[in-house]
């Protein structure tokens, strides 16, 4: 169309187009085919992929309780208590709009300043980790929400701060490879976990006393009222189990599988539509004073709900908590740190935005700290840690090159603010194969991880299963991290005591490990700095009009040191080709 072509020559042409270098813009380093109305679509298309994330992360934080007060006696005094589950509905509407709110701010500004069409919001697993493992369900652990908020608050502005000194590289590459790729597997089986149980899922499995775990399936009210078991003869009988199964995860799984944009917000709208009216076996607002409470606010449709139980909640009396804080504290940076670096740099290296010889991106340490300074931010309006959503992909894969494409994200997520009621309304069988679908791509990483060597792949598999198994990302990772170290360290010692002559018979399939940081400790934006200002708007790694063979052969040697081969090789054509040519 003639109009949509001349509009995007006469925003490239403008300063608009200048700063997010647009394709016309006449930057020095202009993105290829990078157009206006093109970053519209991948914004939209971004948002409608990670929609998702508002129901689903303010239904797992709310679990925690919030700030809500939880009656003396067991759990099932707090779930029976009408008050408490009245406060736990209220957090959850409140969480609603902050995690619009923060996702809107964070993809705004992650767009605006970096200009990577990457969008952020509250991590999937982190938001896990708060509430299942830090808080507790219902509360039941002894770090409470507002403490838990007060370390993520914490965690952010040392993040911020890594990301200035540059740490943030060095801390990235410290942790064995293994161990990070099994951090994401060990996170999707808990994910998965999570989905199939009542609380956020389809109510599949429950915990049982012959075993650690059996099948369940059927309704609340067909439950043993002294053990809280399913009973056998109504085990599988749960209509909202099968709704959520073949509603929400076999049909946004065929939408995958062909693509769909938004294939996930789908399946959860179909769940919700079918669950939403009253007289229903199926419904989410049954005739009780908590479903009467909850359906006047879905009927308000389009309403600004007011954050007042998550809003600034920090507990700055830390001392009582000083261990449970300081791990807590730890694995939120930790695990912050490898998902946004991981997200980033994939989704980077995905619009080709990647820089083939320092293997940095343009605006990494800006994305770094608009992230971080998000995070703190998150944490006063009472959400988990934000950090960069694979689901960016989508709207990369509609041609989504710059800023532009976050910002419209971050717009959209704006707009649901004011369409709390039904965000708040999602019932947990319609997020709850969400979670499993997102557990199966987190998966998928377990193919990476070196199998070959048990020195990686032990400490690899530790992570993984105890995860899940004991409903605890920090005991994981502590597992993982602490095998390694054990293992690699006696093999270490063994090779050095009998000087190298006894070793494992496969030591050579090892992972290599090293502290150091290629290209020093400096930070990516103090190197380009000091380069110059021609050198700091250089693109390619050596650019020749007349494409002379010398040239050419410099440039392969230059994508083999990309890839990871040839460094000694490459450091020494460097020196032979001048600095100059080399970005």
């Amino acid at each position: 169309m003639g109009w949509i072509h001349k509009t995007n020559q006469k925003i490239a042409a403008s300063k608009v187009g200048w700063w997010f270098r647009l394709d016309g813009s006449g930057h020095p380093k202009a993105r290829k085919d990078s157009f206006f109305f093109t970053e519209i679509r991948a914004g939209l298309a971004t948002f409608f992929a990670m929609a998702y994330i508002i129901a689903v992360n303010a239904s797992i934080v709310a679990d925690s309780g919030g700030s809500c007060v939880c009656p003396p006696g067991p759990q099932a005094v707090c779930d029976a208590d009408q008050d408490y589950a009245l406060c736990k509905s209220e957090v959850k509407r409140d969480l609603v709009t902050a995690t619009a709110a923060i996702s809107a701010f964070g993809s705004f500004f992650m767009g605006l300043l970096s200009n990577l069409p990457v969008a952020i919001a509250p991590g999937m697993g982190l938001n896990a980790y708060l509430a299942y493992t830090v808080v507790g369900f219902n509360g039941s652990k002894s770090v409470p929400y507002e403490v838990a908020l007060t370390s993520i608050f914490v965690e952010g502005w040392i993040f911020f701060g890594l990301a200035i000194l540059g740490m943030r590289q060095w801390l990235a590459r410290a942790i064995p490879k293994s161990i990070k790729l099994a951090t994401s597997v060990g996170i999707g089986l808990f994910l998965t976990l999570i989905g199939l149980t009542y609380s956020e899922g389809i109510g599949l499995v429950q915990g049982a006393t012959a075993t650690p775990m059996e099948l369940a399936g059927c309704p609340k009210d067909k439950m043993d009222l002294e053990t809280g078991l399913c009973i056998d003869a109504y085990k599988m009988r749960n209509p909202v189990m099968w709704i959520g199964i073949f509603c929400g995860g076999i049909f946004t799984s065929v939408l995958m599988m062909y693509r769909v944009k938004g294939a996930i917000i789908f399946g959860i709208i179909l769940v919700s539509i079918i669950s939403w009216p009253r007289p229903t076996p199926v419904t989410y607002f049954p005739y009780t004073e908590l479903g009467d409470a909850n359906f006047d606010f879905f009927r308000k449709v389009v309403d600004f709900h007011q954050i007042k139980r998550t809003l600034n909640v920090q507990s700055w009396s830390i001392g009582e908590y000083g261990g449970q804080f300081g791990l807590a504290l730890v694995t939120f940076l930790y695990v912050d740190i490898l998902d946004t670096t991981g997200t980033l740099y994939s989704m980077a290296q995905y619009a080709n935005l990647i820089d083939p010889v320092t293997q940095d991106f343009e605006g990494s340490s800006v994305a770094y700290m608009v992230d971080s300074i998000t995070i703190s931010i998150g944490a006063l309006l009472g959400t988990p840690p934000v950090t960069a959503f694979v689901e960016s992909g989508a709207g990369i894969g509609e041609g989504g090159k710059t800023g532009l494409t976050a910002m419209v994200t971050g717009i959209c997520f704006f707009i649901a603010i004011f369409f709390a009621p039904i965000f708040a309304s999602i019932p947990p069988w319609a997020t709850g194969c969400v979670l499993i679908l997102v557990g199966s791509m987190m998966v998928q990483s377990v193919t990476k991880i070196n199998w070959k060597y048990m020195g990686d792949s032990i400490p690899a598999f530790l992570t993984i299963a105890i995860m899940p198994f004991t409903y605890s990302i920090a005991d994981g990772l502590i597992a993982g991290v602490c095998t390694y170290i054990l293992l690699n360290t006696t093999v270490w010692l063994i090779e050095l005591a009998s000087g190298g002559r006894i070793v494992p018979p496969n030591k050579a399939d090892k992972e290599p490990w090293t502290w150091r940081i290629p290209g020093g400790f400096l930070p990516p934006w103090v190197v380009r700095l000091s380069r110059g200002k021609k050198d700091f708007w250089r693109e390619d790694p050596i650019s020749s009009s007349e494409g002379e063979p010398e040239v050419e052969a410099v440039n392969e040697k230059l994508e083999r040191k990309a890839s990871g081969s040839d460094n000694a090789e490459m450091a020494k054509l460097s020196q032979e080709k001048g600095d100059e040519k080399i970005v």
